[in-house]
């Protein structure tokens, strides 16, 4: 999503008001429990809907974690 706005990762970090740290784990995939509060704050900060963002791809197909 950085990658499509063209900006960096630390301003990112600056216009969502989430640490480098925090969001460097979730890229790099070390954080694989990101909180809502946490997504809320990203897409906020890249001006996108939250439901946008869960309209992706990459939650298409996911199987269900509890059965």
């Amino acid at each position: 999503m950085c990658r499509e706005q063209d900006i960096s990762i630390n301003k990112l970090c600056t216009m969502s008001g989430v640490t480098q740290s925090t969001v460097n784990n979730i890229v790099s995939g070390r954080n694989k429990s990101v909180t809502i509060s946490t997504i809320k704050k990203l897409c906020d900060g890249l001006d996108m809907p939250i439901e946008e963002f869960f309209h992706s791809e990459l939650f298409r197909g996911l199987e269900q974690e509890i059965k």
